[in-house]
């Protein structure tokens, strides 16, 4: 965990000069030695070419593997992050059936980007109301740059009742933090 802790440091700027070869490589070795927070850290470098060249594959293997290995939190945040890759393309088949059940037991463990991700798909199924609960109860556990994101996307939505309400319940939610 120390180790992971430094790559975050190298990783976010936090007393140190962010560099993120040297975070990425701080997160490989603590992956390799088990770690899921690392397994995470590391796999996102990787799928977004911070630090490290690109590596889809390797991402999405280091998240499935976190997601099987790790605490309730990490597994949640590792499965959203899967779903994304199901629901995107990258590396696999774009399935949005399979995206749709990971954002679901991502939400259901508790991941905010996953109970946002879990009621994008409920809307676009038509199912507004229970989209809008979820999108309060992520707002409730975002960061606040995630709330402000999240508000300008339901802003522009093509879901009706993310337009007309969505603003409203993430705002909700995150007023109660």
């Amino acid at each position: 965990m120390a180790l992971n802790m430094v790559g975050r440091c190298y990783d976010l700027g936090w007393g140190v000069a962010i560099d993120k070869a040297r975070a990425a490589d701080c997160y490989r070795i603590a992956a390799e030695r088990g770690l899921d927070w690392a397994m995470y850290n590391y796999a996102t470098l990787l799928a977004l070419g911070h630090g490290v060249a690109e590596d889809k594959a390797a991402a999405l293997a280091w998240f499935e593997k976190a997601a099987k290995l790790g605490s309730s939190v990490i597994a949640a945040k590792a499965t959203n992050f899967v779903g994304s890759f199901h629901e995107d393309g990258w590396v696999v088949a774009r399935n949005l059936t399979k995206a749709a059940r990971l954002y679901e037991r991502a939400a259901e463990g508790g991941d905010f980007r996953g109970m946002f991700n879990h009621a994008r798909m409920l809307g676009a199924k038509g199912r507004g109301e229970e989209a809008l609960r979820w999108i309060e109860r992520a707002g409730e556990r975002a960061t606040p740059a995630f709330v402000a994101k999240a508000a300008a996307f339901l802003d522009t939505s093509p879901v009706p009742a993310f337009r007309a309400r969505g603003r409203v319940a993430i705002e909700r939610g995150a007023a109660r933090c």
